[in-house]
């Protein structure tokens, strides 16, 4: 019996090597395949581009620099109105600020339902669960610039179509990942909860969020540093903002420059502070839960 046994021990490790090295080729020729089909891709894409650019893609691409070099060299020689512009368009990022600001909040706040209603163990309507998640898929799905120019066709151009189309994106995003957080939570609280007979609310208050408000302000905060670039970006479409005045400058050409190096270093120097300010709290946050 031991003879048979060893007898077959090596066959056995032939069988698993030739298995493993038969998966690690396979899985070479899919990386080359996947390389490969991305090299076409983005070979064919970038003679697309240059078919439709009028002035040439590769003849311009060596001109890439000549605008920021045009952009630097007028605010390098108006330098000293640039604290006055700053002032001048201080306005348009407090504008900016309270689109990411109000978008986040809604956003928070519809994603903290949509996950509570989307996890395992923890939906009130169980057999609803795939329904509210492909409702947030769906809005994390469509970009915000989609949202924000149907919206802008129907309400006109402003600061409420960015503010909403931010919030629906960020529901959406923000209930992915409180839905992975709510997932791990330890159930015993909620069950306990159920016992004395809580209502489905009162055991998600009481049971849940102690557990995983954590992670959701620091997701939350993570996510108003994103909502910032995104209302910036909005403005270009007349979303309003910082955006707007920025697309309104570099569309003047020449000449008003100088406004436009004054909106990128307000928008630079907020972006710097809130990532770290936000960054700082999210590493208190998670190290408090740690200990």
């Amino acid at each position: 019996m031991a003879d048979i046994s060893l007898s077959g021990a090596p066959q056995n490790v032939d069988g698993i090597q030739a298995s493993y090295m038969a998966q690690v080729q396979r899985r070479r020729l899919y990386g080359g395949l996947t390389l490969l089909i991305f090299v076409v891709l983005m070979v064919s894409g970038f003679n697309v581009a240059d078919d439709r650019n009028a002035g040439g893609f590769w003849d311009g691409l060596h001109q890439i620099g000549d605008y920021p070099a045009d952009v630097l060299s007028e605010a390098w020689e108006k330098r000293a109105d640039l604290p006055a512009l700053i002032a001048k368009y201080f306005p348009a990022l407090v504008e900016t600020i309270n689109i990411a600001a109000v978008s986040t909040l809604i956003g928070a706040i519809g994603g903290l339902f949509l996950s509570l209603l989307g996890t395992r163990g923890l939906a009130k309507w169980p057999r609803l669960i795939p329904l509210f998640r492909r409702i947030s898929d769906i809005m994390r799905a469509v970009p915000e610039i989609v949202i924000a120019l149907v919206l802008i066709f129907v309400l006109g151009g402003g600061p409420v179509p960015a503010m909403i189309a931010i919030a629906i994106h960020t529901a959406g995003a923000l209930a992915k990942m409180f839905s992975e957080v709510s997932e791990n939570t330890d159930l015993k609280a909620v069950e306990g909860l159920a016992s004395t007979g809580a209502t489905w609310s009162q055991r998600m208050l009481l049971g849940v969020l102690p557990q995983v408000a954590p992670n959701y302000v620091s997701y939350t905060l993570l996510r108003f540093e994103i909502n910032i670039r995104a209302s910036a970006i909005l403005g270009f479409v007349g979303a309003g903002g910082l955006g707007y005045e920025l697309r309104n400058s570099m569309a003047w050409g020449p000449g008003r420059f100088d406004e436009a190096a004054a909106i990128f270093i307000l928008l630079f120097g907020t972006i710097v502070f809130f990532d770290q300010v936000s960054s700082r709290y999210r590493n208190r946050l998670t190290e408090g839960q740690g200990q």
